[in-house]
């Protein structure tokens, strides 16, 4: 049976059960900080499980995207695990339950309609004392019991060990279903049936406490099972994977072969490459933090396996399609980004690729180091350098550090990350436990949540149903001016909570007993949550309030957005169709737009998209807006954002005959209301990703008329026609640079400074010189300069030079050709001397430059360099 029958089988399947089919939920899940991939198909059913989702259905099945780093040193070696997987799984809520869930699994591996397998090819385990799925197997499926094997709260009990060791909250045994091929001795977990039946409640004993409805959660490997029925011993073997392993071995330049020697490297090279793709094809792009730095970690390990097995050159980028066409029938959307994804692929090995060799060799000195010391372990220091300088990532070096029997000091190396993390002002990732709180209580009594009615009005009647202070839930609230937010929940409100880029509304809350001041709106698991704080009376449950959104700032929202679409448009068609949506922020009157872009977009193309904005603004043509089930959304052509989960009835924002995008935010009845579009800003903010800023209406007009001030002020200060200025400012310039070349000649003699003095008087230290030379009132020019003519008087040659100007310090370190190979980096060395001057710095491994401010301590910095640089050495 072919993959993608087989997924189809098991689908259908359950669906003959009652079992609703629902849409594999994204790899990143939204609203979820316990996880950062979806790692199971239960994840996106937890308020099912916790009672409170959708009350029109209480069985389910899905085939889930997965993503696991947990063990990926085992990708590749073994034969059944993937960092990203298929899940196969059906689930109830609080209706069918231990039998109908085993009879089912056995009916759908067994019998010859559905997947055929010998019965005598299966056994199962229970958990130690479950005794009702044991009597279903035995008595029920008649498994003999030599077949049915009790295992310990460790192997067959959700969470593992939970029992004894927690977390608290819904918890359950399992029964795992194993398959045993012929002629082999291993077991494949194929199927795991997990009953949650308890909530755990504090350490034991008696902490198992029966749920009032029991659930269903069971998962399928869908590729440990193709592998079963198509007859291999690994998934890599099934049709699906196999082709693509193939095909990254040609373009290596290598033949796979399963048991041949560059196997493993290569189903590596596989997995990772089909785990990327989804991953960039739903925004998630390589990066320092989070799912991003997962996705570079995964990218960087495919690129460095190849280039061990001699590929130098960037070839992940041509494997996209192949990925895409593999898994075509389940998810054709990704044909739709093929060329992005390639996009960002290449740029991130091209970045690897130029410090791969580099760091390899200084990768190697550290092995011998350690193995020098016989403690087989690599510094944290030399795994940190490794990390800020050549771009490898920890669990590279962890890698690589395994094959040769090492060990690195991880230790130390999370700790001088957590420095620069600190000074960087980046806070690694915490994921938290999933717990219950106030709004899980709350959507116990309204599980429908807040009815939005702000498309039509700004001002509604509602019941308060829920006020949170301090985290928690309070009958009411009287204290005024209070310091933190304090969150109001409506059963009905204009309010918008801040989602899909659009900010949340602000305005108040007021009834003839209180008024209540929002100062931001947000939404969180269908409800709509007013911040802010209370002005003056008591507020309590139950109270009619009537909801005042700000009607002038909602007004700024709505043209934002509506621009926000027409630059969506503008950018694909002066750009092209790569340039898709990254992210936003709509703001009143102001818009930021991150969409994909290889580079800088030039002067000229951002005139022709300004431009395209406003002729379309000119048209002045109505904005339609329908709500339409989510297949026929697509087939009308409407855009969709790939990574975004959508519900089974979407919104479709359609403006004339060049604009149709799912959107659930506020709009313009016509988008003549923009007014006027005006594009401020241009920049880069991660690797592939630019971001356009731009404003609209009152702002747009209030910016040009801020720019015409500024143009009279300089045409006045310099005596000049507008048309004119950029001469006039040009001659100023270079007249400027004339006299700052003429101050730094004097000064340059006035030291009298000498190349030849300053090569006699170097510091040598085995075979290398090295110059430190302190020339006030030097510029960086002239400061090059003397290096350039040190460095035609010696090599090797290392040479750190400062100047005091004005107060400022400037610090210059270069290094020469033979001194960059042997690992050392002018980066590094300047670092090391400027902070002794209170500065930082940074460059290119062999020239580099840093500022400071503590002139007096300039000869000590000098001194410290030579210090760092003799240690090196």
């Amino acid at each position: 049976m072919k993959t993608d029958d087989l997924r189809e089988a098991y689908l259908t399947f359950f669906e003959s059960k009652g079992c609703l089919r629902k849409a594999s939920d994204v790899l990143v899940p939204k609203g979820d900080p316990t996880v950062l991939f979806t790692p199971a198909g239960m994840n996106q059913f937890k308020q099912n499980f916790l009672g409170q989702g959708d009350p029109n259905f209480k069985r389910a099945t899905t085939c889930q995207k997965c993503l696991r780093t947990g063990d990926i040193e085992n990708v590749g070696n073994t034969a059944y695990h993937h960092t990203f997987f298929e899940m196969l799984g059906n689930f109830s809520f609080g209706d069918y339950f231990k039998k109908e869930a085993i009879h089912w699994a056995w009916e759908f591996l067994t019998t010859k309609k559905w997947l055929g397998l010998e019965p005598e090819r299966l056994s199962v385990t229970v958990y130690l004392d479950d005794d009702e799925a044991f009597n279903i197997w035995r008595d029920e499926i008649k498994l003999p019991s030599n077949r049915i094997r009790r295992e310990g709260e460790s192997e067959n009990f959700w969470p593992a060990s939970a029992p004894s060791q927690g977390p608290d909250g819904v918890c359950g045994p399992c029964s795992e279903i194993y398959y045993h091929p012929p002629s082999s001795s291993m077991n494949v977990e194929i199927w795991n049936l997990v009953f949650t039946q308890f909530n755990r409640v504090g350490p034991p004993p008696n902490n198992l406490q029966p749920l009032p409805k029991k659930n269903i959660d069971t998962g399928m490997g869908l590729e440990r099972t193709a592998a079963v029925l198509q007859g291999h011993q690994s998934n890599f073997e099934i049709d699906i994977l196999r082709p693509l392993c193939e095909q990254a071995g040609q373009a290596i330049g290598v033949r796979y072969e399963f048991d041949g020697p560059d196997g493993r490297p290569v189903r590596r090279i596989a997995d990772h490459l089909r785990a990327v793709t989804f991953c960039i094809h739903e925004n998630v792009v390589p990066g320092p933090e989070k799912q991003s730095y997962i996705v570079r970690q995964l990218l960087r390990r495919a690129v460095l396996e190849a280039f061990l097995l001699g590929k130098q050159e960037p070839f992940l980028h041509t494997l996209v399609p192949a990925v895409a066409a593999a898994m075509r029938q389940p998810y054709p959307e990704l044909s739709e980004t093929v060329g992005r994804v390639a996009m960002v692929v290449k740029q991130e090995e091209e970045q690897f690729l130029r410090t791969v060799e580099k760091g390899l060799r200084k990768l190697e000195n550290f092995i011998e180091l350690a193995r020098d010391r016989e403690n087989g372990v690599i510094s944290g220091d030399a795994a940190f350098d490794l990390h800020q300088t050549d771009g490898f990532l920890i669990e590279i070096t962890e890698a690589l550090a395994a094959r040769n029997n090492l060990r690195v000091d991880r230790e130390r190396y999370e700790t001088l990350m957590d420095g620069h993390r600190q000074k960087s002002g980046k806070d690694a990732f915490e994921a938290s436990v999933m717990k219950a709180g106030p709004l899980d209580a709350l959507r116990e009594s309204f599980s429908n949540g807040s009815q939005f009615l702000g498309y039509d009005s700004l001002r509604a009647e509602g019941e308060v149903i829920g006020v949170i202070a301090e985290g928690r839930l309070v009958d009411s609230l009287t204290e005024v001016g209070h310091d933190k937010a304090v969150e109001v929940v409506l059963d009905r409100t204009p309010f918008y909570g801040e989602s899909g880029g659009q900010v949340g509304d602000t305005g108040i809350l007021v009834n003839p007993w209180c008024e209540f001041s929002v100062e931001d709106t947000q939404k969180q698991g269908g409800f709509v949550i007013h911040k802010g704080h209370l002005r003056w009376g008591k507020l309590q449950i139950s109270d009619k309030i009537t909801a005042h959104v700000d009607e002038e700032r909602r007004a700024g929202i709505r043209r934002a957005h509506s621009a926000t679409h027409l630059l969506h448009h503008a950018l694909q068609t002066t750009l092209g169709g790569h340039a898709t949506q990254r992210g936003s922020k709509v703001q009143c009157d102001e818009l930021r737009f991150d969409f994909t872009q290889p580079k800088a977009i030039t002067r000229e193309e951002l005139q022709q998209i300004e431009d395209d904005v406003n002729e379309k603004v000119s048209r002045g043509v109505p904005v339609v807006t329908q709500v339409m089930d989510l297949e026929a959304a697509r087939k009308s052509g409407a855009t969709a954002l790939f990574g975004e989960k959508y519900g089974d009835s979407v919104r479709v924002v359609s403006m004339g005959d060049f604009s149709r995008e799912l959107c659930g935010g506020t709009h313009l009845a016509n988008i003549g209301q923009v007014g006027l579009c005006k594009l401020v800003g241009e920049e880069s903010v991660a690797s592939g990703t630019r971001r356009v800023t731009a404003l609209t209406g009152k702002r747009a007009l209030e910016k040009i008329r801020q720019d015409e001030t500024i143009l009279a002020e300089l045409t006045g200060l310099l005596k000049s026609r507008p048309e004119d200025l950029p001469k006039r400012v040009t001659a100023l310039a270079e007249e400027v640079k004339q006299l700052k070349r003429d101050l730094s000649k004097k000064a340059t003699q006035s030291a009298g400074t000498s190349a030849d003095s300053l090569i006699e008087t170097a510091v040598d230290v085995n075979g290398v010189k090295i110059v430190t030379h302190q020339a006030d009132g030097l510029d960086v020019d002239a400061l090059r300069g003397l290096i350039d003519q040190l460095r035609r008087k010696a090599s090797p040659l290392a040479v750190c030079v400062a100047s005091v100007t004005e107060g400022r310090v400037t610090l210059i370190a270069s290094l020469s050709k033979e001194l960059v190979e042997r690992g050392l980096n002018a980066v590094e060395w300047v670092k090391a001397a400027a902070k002794h001057v209170g500065g930082g710095g940074g460059g290119r491994p062999d020239m580099a430059q840093a500022g400071g401010k503590d002139a007096a301590k300039v000869p000590q910095a000098l001194t410290e360099a030579v210090e760092f640089l003799r240690s090196k050495l």
